[in-house]
């Protein structure tokens, strides 16, 4: 098809936004761990939607955020700033309940002339649909916009408004993946995705941050997936805490976390979860290269 196109679209915004519950919409299948914390995602996640006569990839990045509190923080905050500087087209998504100076510095780190499209997501959440209208005018005196496109992440809302304002922003030219493939990613990533999505559902404030998930282990026996997994915490307290008394909370989160991989895969998974201490791991660039965060 001459009129064909295809691009990159990066998805970025302040901690908690939406943006991976955005990208799962989208893609109609469940890519990015999602929780009601900031910061669940620390890897590059590519969502790729293929229509007719457009081929849309999604990036879906670690949050922007000022503070980086460890050098795995500084490390996602170096790959979201790549992946925003290398897209074709920048989709800042933004609460439609609230814009405040945390969009404003993830606005700022977007180079003047990138072509950028303000999402303006959890419009389902307003009190009011004439509140919506207030925030379009704020948000649309920050910078230069594409289009400013109300959506909801959670109800689908908008989302085929929101794919044709980036398809008239993206190069022409041939797909880049086959129709029927929806990420770049494999398997063994998204085990790890949807653990560390209970991790941070099912543990308290600060500790799902000092935790990182490792597959050790992933083997295909027909239908049948054995997977072996290592939780990494900074301190002995805190392997305590995942494990819970006599391991209740590490069971309840593996079997939650197995009941959702059996729904990924499609097919039965059987899940082994390890907790071992490595003092000092998101400080320590060797761990984190072993990690994955290199």
């Amino acid at each position: 098809m001459s009129d064909f196109r295809c691009g990159t679209i990066s998805l970025v915004g302040r901690p908690n936004t939406g943006k991976s519950t955005l990208l799962n919409r989208l893609v109609g299948s469940k890519l990015s761990a999602v929780s009601p914390r900031a910061q669940t995602t620390r890897q590059l996640v590519r969502g790729i939607v293929t229509k007719e006569d457009c081929q849309y990839v999604f990036v879906d990045s670690p949050g922007l955020q000022k503070v980086h509190r460890s050098l795995l923080y500084r490390t996602m905050s170096r790959r979201a700033t790549s992946a925003l500087r290398d897209a074709d087209v920048v989709g800042i998504v933004l609460d439609a309940n609230r814009f405040g100076e945390e969009d404003r510095t993830v606005l700022q780190q977007i180079e003047p002339d990138q072509k950028v499209v303000a999402v303006l997501n959890k419009i389902d959440l307003l009190s009011a649909k004439s509140r919506l209208l207030p925030v379009i005018e704020r948000v649309s005196k920050e910078r230069e916009f594409l289009a400013l496109v109300p959506v909801s992440a959670r109800t689908g809302r908008g989302l085929s408004d929101l794919l044709g304002v980036l398809r008239e922003a993206l190069p022409a030219q041939a797909a880049i993946f086959p129709q029927d493939q929806l990420t770049d990613q494999d398997e063994r990533f998204f085990a790890t995705e949807v653990f560390r999505e209970k991790l941070f559902l099912n543990l308290g404030e600060d500790l799902p941050y000092r935790c990182e998930v490792v597959v050790d282990e992933f083997k295909e026996e027909g239908a049948l997936r054995r997977i072996q997994m290592t939780v990494f915490v900074e301190r002995e307290s805190q392997k305590a805490i995942v494990i819970g008394k006599g391991g209740a909370l590490l069971k309840r989160i593996a079997e939650l976390a197995r009941h959702d991989m059996e729904r990924l895969f499609d097919g039965k998974v059987f899940l082994s979860v390890w907790v071992k201490v490595r003092r000092g791991w998101s400080d320590d660039q060797r761990v984190l290269s072993q990690f994955g965060h290199g």
